[in-house]
């Protein structure tokens, strides 16, 4: 066997060997986690700023092709907020948001189904396939995959501050997923990539938000891993430090300090009620680092902010 200070040496002395050395390093350090998660599922929530950028996007998708081909079933929930917004600008529709929620009535959940299901599902599949993998879109609506029901919004009174439930229109959450739809997926090299779009008992077509897709898919499944792919690098603390490992408790300590406050509290919401219905791990990590979902996967060292149910 080698000695180790002989392998040291003779990379300082050939940098392209230097190079090929940290490459099989870096394999070696993945192995573990790929025989821990194969045979797995993992939920993938997709969006942000990574879908707007074609470098990422592509990095994104050889990422998730890599992960079926070591074994891991990855699953592909897309959002696509912005580029709804863009084209109801474009129809000169009008729109409002209550509580976070965008106010859905007829025209905007056709428009929301068009732009998700029609535009970005597409090219998110196309990025997969292009990439060497086999993927296949759909919605909620298809094979009965998620049913909905209607949410609230909720708006607080200025003078009494007191709040109020507001009907907020087609705008759904998951009450069911039929897994046994995704377990076609699972035994096949197909790799599902879903529009938050669903249907509810009343024969009425729901837009979702794709964070509570991704949270209802992944409990449902009681997958090894959810994933919420952000613009930021996940919960930091007061000084601005990664916070890399959180349970119910600690989360709640830091929403209670404002630590965790704005649009991270739906997002960690989401992790949490996922873990409390079985999912081992959800994680928190920045898209626009390419690569970010393999740096948390396969490195011990992590990249997000993982949430569990173990203090």
């Amino acid at each position: 066997m080698a000695d180790p200070h002989d392998l040291k040496d003779i990379s300082e002395t050939n940098p392209a060997q230097a190079v090929a050395t940290r490459k099989a390093a870096t394999l070696v350090e993945a192995l573990p986690y790929m025989r821990k998660y194969a045979g797995r599922s993992f939920v993938v929530k997709y969006g942000g700023h990574v879908m707007g950028n074609a470098a990422l996007s592509a990095a994104f998708a050889r990422d998730i092709v890599l992960l079926k081909q070591v074994g891991i079933h990855p699953i592909v929930v897309h959002g696509g907020g912005p580029q709804i917004g863009e084209m109801l600008g474009k129809l000169d529709i009008k729109t409002e948001f209550i509580d976070g929620l965008r106010v859905s009535d007829e025209k905007t959940v056709e428009v929301a189904e068009m732009v998700l299901a029609g535009r970005i599902n597409k090219e998110v599949v196309s990025a997969i396939n292009a990439a060497g993998g086999t993927a296949v879109g759909l919605t909620g609506k298809d094979g009965k995959l998620i049913t909905a029901r209607r949410v609230s919004g909720r708006k607080r009174d200025p003078g009494s501050a007191i709040e109020k439930l507001i009907d907020i229109g087609l705008v759904g959450e998951p009450s069911h997923v039929d897994t046994g739809v995704l377990d076609v997926f699972r035994k096949s090299d197909l790799i599902p990539v879903i529009a938050p779009i669903g249907q509810g008992e009343d024969g009425a077509t729901y837009n979702m938000n794709a964070d509570t897709v991704a949270g209802a898919i992944a409990g449902a499944l009681r997958s090894a891993r959810m994933f919420l792919l952000t613009d930021v690098a996940g919960v930091l603390d007061k000084s601005g430090v990664l916070l890399t490992d959180l349970n119910a408790a600690k989360v709640n300590e830091l929403i209670g300090d404002g630590t965790i406050s704005g649009g991270m509290i739906p997002k960690i919401s989401t992790c949490l009620d996922a873990v409390a219905k079985g999912v081992e791990a959800a994680v928190i990590i920045d898209g626009r680092v390419p690569h970010a979902l393999l740096l948390e996967i396969f490195t011990a060292r992590g990249f997000g902010t993982l949430v569990s149910g173990t203090a």
